[in-house]
């Protein structure tokens, strides 16, 4: 005889049950899916500035602030630092809220490591964060 006995089909609604207690109110709150997609896009768009940096040899600059990072890249090779072109991005960054940085902006030097002597570090709501490292430019 195959089939289910009555108890065991009560076990398996009572494990669906409490399953769908603990799960449904996460995917009711989109901040926290929102706050994780602003968080993994600024990194992406960090670690993009540093490898337009060491690619086009030159310095690119990022300003971070609550809603977001702006990058600007020099319009000429070393030793000018000064940022005055836009960085086109892959795509258009979409923004959030809530981004606190230790620097309101820093530089990827052609090098690929920033000119800051200290690591740079965002932080978000949801507690999750960002490091830059300041030697060698490693977003993680």
């Amino acid at each position: 005889m195959g089939g289910f006995t009555l108890v065991e089909l009560i076990v398996i609604l009572i494990i669906i049950g409490v399953l769908a207690v603990a799960a449904i109110p996460r995917f009711m709150d989109q901040s926290v899916f929102e706050t994780r997609g602003f968080h993994d896009e600024t990194m992406s768009l960090l670690r993009y500035a540093q490898k337009a940096a060491i690619a086009q040899r030159r310095s690119v600059c990022v300003t971070l602030n609550a809603t977001g990072v702006t990058m600007m890249i020099a319009g000429t090779a070393p030793p000018s630092t000064t940022c005055n072109s836009a960085l086109a991005f892959p795509s258009a960054p979409r923004g959030g809220t809530g981004l606190s940085a230790t620097v309101g902006s820093f530089t990827f030097l052609a090098s690929g490591a920033t000119d800051k002597a200290a690591n740079v570090s965002i932080s978000f709501p949801d507690g999750s964060g960002i490091k830059v490292d300041a030697v060698t430019g490693y977003v993680y």
